[in-house]
């Protein structure tokens, strides 16, 4: 090859190179089944960028991830109300500009007014734009539940001991045993932490193991005799599991099923203001916000809710001290003993 064309070659990769490193990544944090590839690359192509998706198992995990410098390259990410409010408080939530995301007026009337939704407002403004959501109840073996369980209690049931799946999140953990107990969930006060912290040690006694995807409590339920499963995915957890062959049913105890809303949430470090405003609005299509419920079993926006068996559905809100809970959690899975706490 000669000079002059080594030349050119070389002008060739380095505009090449130029081109490629000026085009825009749309960087998405998101739970499973939010952001399909087939979708993601319906976005890609109708606004000439990359989006890069990654995937997170737990509020612990998300808020890791969104505090830690990592988290500053991420321009839009998914989390439920009850948690939202941290992230407005450490400035990493954006407020938004609802007339800058048209396809909110196709929602549901009941995600259509932010200010009615406890934790997605502050002083006026909005933080996030609601998505997806989804109770979280029992799911049962019916092999091995010959009567379907009606309390939240059947998780510390000493007959399915080594039988259980639970989710491995603080948060929901703590709320899910003062609940057990008969108190507030959310909002424990003083003399309430020991009675709970016994009750979860009592969960971690009796169960199987903890699990943090939906796909991973499929695998243990398909490798395991599972007798019951906290659902925190819910009706997604339901979907995977009937798919996989397996049979069982879904109940909502009486004490109730926590429920979760979850939001895109636009990061207020992204330089990418327009394109995230771009990809939220994008996920109120059709086509993707009903994909939760076509293809995942999750409740979308968009649709009228069917409700849920047995009503009695309790929706997240702030915990008194989430660090706190985070903490505890950690030394219990750890197999700490109570007087170590």
């Amino acid at each position: 090859m000669g000079p002059m064309m080594r030349c050119l070659l070389l002008s060739f990769l380095l505009l090449l190179s130029g081109l490629v490193q000026a085009g825009e990544v749309l960087r998405v944090l998101a739970w499973p089944g939010y952001a399909d590839a087939d979708l993601v690359r319906q976005f890609e192509a109708r606004h000439r960028v990359r989006v890069d998706v990654i995937t997170v198992d737990s509020d612990d995990e998300l808020w890791r991830r969104m505090r830690a410098n990592e988290g500053r390259d991420i321009d839009v990410f998914a989390v439920n109300t009850a948690e939202l409010q941290r992230y407005i408080n450490e400035g990493i939530a954006l407020a938004l500009d609802p007339a800058r995301i048209p396809r909110i007026q196709f929602q549901q009337p009941a995600f259509r007014d932010a200010a009615a939704i406890p934790g997605l407002t502050r002083g006026g403004r909005v933080y996030g734009v609601p998505y997806a959501h989804a109770s979280m109840g029992l799911i049962y073996n019916r092999k091995l539940v010959s009567t379907p369980p009606d309390s939240i209690n059947a998780l510390w049931d000493p007959r399915y001991r080594g039988q259980v799946l639970a989710f491995d999140g603080s948060s929901h953990n703590f709320s899910l045993a003062a609940m057990a107990l008969g108190k507030p969930p959310f909002k424990l006060a003083a003399g309430d932490w020991r009675p709970v912290l016994e009750k979860l040690i009592g969960l971690r006694r009796n169960v199987l193991t903890f699990y943090a995807q939906p796909e991973e409590a499929v695998e243990l339920f398909r490798s395991n005799a599972v007798a019951l499963v906290f659902a925190n995915y819910g009706s997604q957890q339901v979907r995977a599991l009937e798919d996989a062959g397996a049979d069982i049913a879904y109940v909502i105890p009486r004490e109730g099923a926590l429920a979760w809303l979850d939001c895109w949430v636009i990061n207020s470090a992204s330089l990418r203001r327009k394109l995230a405003e771009a990809w939220i609005d994008f996920s109120l299509e059709a086509p993707m916000s009903r994909a939760l419920t076509e293809r995942h079993g999750l409740a979308n926006t968009l649709d009228p809710d069917k409700g849920e068996p047995g009503g009695g559905l309790i929706w997240l809100q702030p915990v008194e001290d989430v660090e706190r809970r985070t903490r505890l959690w950690e030394k219990i899975r750890a197999g700490d003993r109570l007087e170590r706490f």
